[in-house]
C-alpha cells in the first residue's frame, strides 16, 4: 500500500506539472486529420505517448500490464486491439465508470485518465505508445 501511495503521489505531481505546461501542438486548420480506420497503424507519436503514459501508469502500471484491482493489462487486451485510434480516443475521453457492465475492476476510469489537460493529440500519442507495447 505504501508503494502505491508513493506511485500515486508521483503521478499526481506529474499530472499537475503536465497540466501547467498547456496544450499540445494542434495541427493547422488546412492540414488533414490523420486518423486511420484500423488499429494496426496509429495516428499518434509513440515517443511522445511514452512520456505522457505516466497518467495511465497509475492504474495500468508502468509496463502497461495493469495493477491488481485497478487497471486492465493493455499489452494483451483484445478490447484495445479491436478498437481504431478514433475509437480509443473517444473511449479514453469519456472513461468507464465503475457501474458500466464492462467494468469488472469496480474502479472508475475517469475521463482522460484523470488528467483533463490531455489534448486529443496527447491521447492519440498515448494510444500509439500503447500499441507499441502490445504483445
Amino acid at each position: 500500500m505504501r508503494k502505491f501511495m508513493i506511485l500515486f503521489g508521483f503521478v499526481l505531481i506529474a499530472a499537475i506539472m503536465l497540466a501547467g505546461c498547456g496544450g499540445g501542438n494542434a495541427p493547422a486548420a488546412d492540414e488533414p486529420a490523420n486518423q486511420p480506420a484500423d488499429s494496426t497503424v496509429s495516428a499518434g507519436d509513440p515517443a511522445a505517448g511514452e512520456a505522457l503514459f505516466v497518467t495511465c501508469a497509475a492504474c495500468h502500471g508502468a509496463d502497461g500490464k495493469g495493477l491488481p484491482n485497478l487497471g486492465k493489462d493493455f499489452t494483451s487486451s483484445e478490447f484495445v486491439r479491436s478498437q481504431s485510434d478514433a475509437e480509443m480516443l473517444a473511449f479514453i475521453k469519456v472513461g468507464r465508470p465503475s457501474g458500466d457492465p464492462a467494468n469488472d475492476t469496480g474502479v472508475d476510469m475517469p475521463p482522460k485518465g484523470g488528467n483533463p489537460a490531455l489534448s486529443d493529440e496527447d491521447i492519440l500519442d498515448i494510444v500509439a505508445y500503447i500499441r507499441t507495447i502490445m504483445e
